[in-house]
C-alpha cells in the first residue's frame, strides 16, 4: 500500500493537526524511507496521540539527515556536527609529508627473482608498493575512473535506489564507513560490488551509466588476473610455492569500493577515511590522478602517497604487516578511489604456513575462518584497532 495514501486516507483527523511545515516534514521523510526501503516508525503508530507523532517524524527526519549521502550536489559551508572529530583524532594535515621513495616495482622487466625480492623488501618494511607495467591496459583504468564519476554525478533519486547500510549486501550504496555503529561519520559515500563470479553478481549492478557494467566487468577481470599474479610473488617472497597461497585461500571472492569524496569545507577536521588495516589479502587501489588523498603510516609518521601514472598501489597483509592508511578530503575538489580486494573463501581456514614456523607454539595468531574474520571486522568501528588483534594466541 502507497504509503501517503495510507496516511492522507486513513489518518486525516491527525494530520489536520500538523502544521504545514510539520505535514511537510512527514512528506519528505516518508518520501526518504521508501528511498532507503524501510517502513517510517509514524506510519506503524498511527493512530496515536499527534504530540507522539511529531516526536517520532522529527526523530525519523534527523535520524535520515545523519545517514544522507553526502554526493547530494549539496555545497556545504561549514561542516555538520556528526562529522567533526575531537581535536587529538584530527588530521594534522601541516604535519603530513610527502611518501618520498615509496617503492615502485616494475612487473615488466623481465626478471622475476629481482621482482620477488623487491616485493619481499617492500613488504616487510612498508606493507605497500606501487606497480607499474601491471598488464591493466590504460584505457581500462581511464574508463574506469570515468564511469565512476558519472555514477555519482547521477540525480539522487537514481542512486539511492541502491542505497543500504547492510553490509551484507553485495550491491549497495552507502555513506561514511559502517554508519549503524561509528559516533563520527567520515567525508565519504561509495559503492561497493561483489565481484567475482562476475555472472552472478552484475545483475544487481547499476543499470545506469548504461555503460557501467560493461566497463566495470572488464576492469575488475583484469585486476582480478592482476591480484593473482602478485599473490604469487608475494608467495614466493615469502619462500613457498608461488601457488601457495591462492590454493590455501580457497575460490578467493572479490570486492570493489568505488569511493567518492566530495569537496569538504573543512577537512581539517574529519576524514575521508580513518586510520584502518583492510579486511582482506590484497588491496589494489587506482587512484585519481587530479587530486591525492592517500596517506600512510610510516615510523609514527603519516606520510601522503602522491599517484604515480598508470600505477596501483597494493596493499599487502600476511606476515608482511597491514600497514595503517587513511584517506584526508580536500576543500575544493572531488576525490575518486576505487579500491578491488581479494578475499579468501569464507570457508577458508587462515593459519600460519608450517613452513615459517618450527612448531605450532611459534604462531601468533590462532586458526580462524575468514567468515568469521569478516563478520568480526563489520561488527566494530572502522578505526576501533585491528581486528587481527582479537585472534591472538595468549
Amino acid at each position: 500500500m502507497n504509503q501517503t495514501a495510507f496516511l492522507t486516507s486513513n489518518q486525516s483527523s491527525d494530520l489536520k493537526l500538523l502544521s504545514a511545515n510539520e505535514l511537510h516534514i512527514v512528506q519528505d521523510l516518508i518520501k526518504k524511507e521508501k528511498q532507503f526501503g524501510t517502513l517510517s516508525k509514524l506510519t506503524q503508530s498511527f493512530p496515536i496521540r499527534v504530540d507522539l507523532a511529531k516526536r517520532q517524524c522529527f526523530q525519523e527526519y534527523y535520524h535520515s539527515m545523519e545517514t544522507q549521502l553526502i554526493s547530494s550536489g549539496f555545497r556545504y559551508s561549514t561542516l555538520p556536527p556528526s562529522y567533526v572529530r575531537p581535536v587529538p583524532d584530527r588530521p594534522k594535515l601541516l604535519e603530513v609529508t610527502d611518501y618520498h621513495n615509496a617503492p615502485i616495482i616494475d612487473l615488466g622487466c623481465g626478471d622475476r627473482k629481482f621482482i620477488v625480492q623487491q616485493i619481499a623488501q617492500a613488504c616487510q618494511q612498508y606493507g605497500f608498493f606501487q606497480v607499474i607495467n601491471h598488464g591493466v591496459a590504460r584505457e581500462t583504468m581511464e574508463k574506469m575512473l570515468e564511469v565512476a564519476n558519472e555514477f555519482f554525478g547521477l540525480p539522487m533519486e537514481e542512486k539511492m535506489k541502491l542505497y543500504s547500510n547492510d553490509p551484507s549486501k553485495t550491491t549497495r550504496l552507502s555513506t561514511s564507513s559502517n554508519i549503524q555503529k561509528e559516533k563520527i561519520h567520515n567525508w565519504r559515500d561509495y559503492l561497493r560490488l561483489h565481484c567475482y563470479p562476475l555472472d552472478k553478481y552484475t545483475k544487481e549492478w547499476p543499470i545506469n551509466p548504461p555503460s557501467f557494467k560493461e566497463i566495470v566487468s572488464n576492469y575488475c577481470s583484469e585486476i582480478r588476473q592482476l591480484g593473482l599474479r602478485l599473490q604469487e610473488a608475494i608467495s614466493e617472497s615469502l619462500g613457498l610455492d608461488k601457488d601457495y597461497i591462492n590454493n590455501c585461500l580457497g575460490e578467493q571472492g572479490q570486492h570493489m569500493a568505488i569511493n567518492y569524496y566530495p569537496p569538504c569545507p573543512e577537512p581539517e577536521l574529519t576524514y575521508g577515511l580513518p586510520a584502518h588495516t583492510d579486511p582482506n589479502t590484497l588491496t589494489i587501489l587506482l587512484q585519481d590522478m587530479q587530486v591525492t588523498g592517500l596517506q600512510l603510516l610510516k615510523n609514527g609518521k603519516w606520510l601522503a602517497v602522491k599517484p604515480f601514472p598508470n600505477a596501483f598501489v597494493a596493499l599487502s597483509n600476511s606476515k608482511y604487516k597491514s600497514t595503517w592508511h587513511r584517506a584526508v578530503v580536500n576543500a575544493h575538489k572531488a576525490r575518486i578511489s576505487v579500491a578491488s580486494f581479494l578475499c579468501p573463501s569464507n570457508t577458508a581456514l587462515i593459519k600460519a604456513p608450517k613452513e615459517l614456523i618450527e612448531d605450532e607454539s611459534q604462531a601468533i595468531y590462532r586458526d580462524y575462518t575468514y567468515a568469521e574474520y569478516y563478520n568480526k571486522f563489520w561488527s566494530r568501528n572502522l578505526d576501533q584497532g585491528h581486528c587481527l588483534e582479537l585472534f591472538k594466541n595468549i
